[in-house]
């Protein structure tokens, strides 16, 4: 099994993506694809007039305010235009692909977080109405189902909560817990980036390989989106996915050659 995650970027060369992942299917390779859409959703939510809002946690970490209006937006986008788009690209090219979001069937389960502690200008502020969220559970009965009928789960934010809720949750690390609950080969990250940049935006100075227990040390290199990468990176190795690659989705043939080895691989 192999989970790819690719990014919402503008950039990627999306039908790269899909042929590459269409040829793997041919030969064999069982795999799941997760996608984003965060640039899409933000020029929508523009065209909308409730144009996104970003916070930053006590952590450091930078997440999409998530009020009832942006979760509708994002729903409109990620669930309805973007996943329609993979699943019609993938059935142009013979494979049956299936298009869900996480709060499907709960495929992401997870916890909605009651009260979002974040800092804006020097202050400690507490929001309160947010519907943002972990995935703590995978439902792999039902992408098990999918896979044995000869499907390809194309699955998508957001996630349900325990009570049944829609929360916005995070893609990559979605992503990861999707990998960790089949004991993934590999999880494949593709974005704008040809991998993890010791100096963001060099890409000249990507790092090719990060040792398996050091994983949680590069944190210090991550810049931006990258972070919450690196992070779903780290918790997929925990849970025993054997490889994670930061790989760059713009270029012919992604997935396979973050599979020879290019891309910032962790093994």
């Amino acid at each position: 099994m192999i989970v790819i995650k690719v990014g919402g970027g503008k950039d990627l060369n999306i039908n790269a993506v899909v042929a590459d992942i269409v040829e793997l299917i041919r030969n064999g390779q069982e795999l799941i694809l997760v996608h984003g859409g965060a640039e899409t959703t933000n020029e929508v939510a523009e065209a909308l007039g409730h144009p996104p809002e970003f916070v930053t946690s006590e952590s450091g970490y930078v997440s999409r305010r998530t009020d009832r209006r942006t979760l509708e937006i994002f729903e409109m986008v990620y669930c309805g235009q973007l996943n329609k788009m993979w699943v019609e690209k993938f059935q142009s090219a013979g494979v049956n692909a299936v298009g869900l979001s996480g709060l499907d069937g709960r495929i992401f389960e997870g916890t909605r977080k009651e009260m979002l502690r974040i800092r804006h200008n020097g202050r400690r502020l507490v929001l309160r109405d947010d519907w943002t969220g972990t995935v703590d559970r995978i439902n792999t009965d039902l992408l098990r189902l999918l896979l044995g009928g000869g499907y390809l789960p194309v699955l998508t934010p957001p996630g349900a909560s325990d009570k049944g809720e829609a929360i916005n949750v995070d893609g990559d690390r979605a992503a990861a817990m999707v990998a960790a609950a089949f004991n993934a080969e590999a999880l494949i990250i593709l974005s704008n980036v040809p991998g993890l940049l010791r100096a963001y935006p060099d890409e000249s100075s990507l790092i090719r390989e990060i040792p398996r227990g050091r994983a949680d040390d590069f944190m210090q290199y991550a810049e931006g989106r990258m972070k919450k990468k690196v992070m779903g990176a780290v918790e997929a190795i925990a849970e025993g996915v054997q490889t994670v690659i930061f790989a760059d989705g713009r270029v012919e043939r992604p997935v396979s050659r973050a599979l020879a080895g290019e891309g910032t691989q962790i093994k």
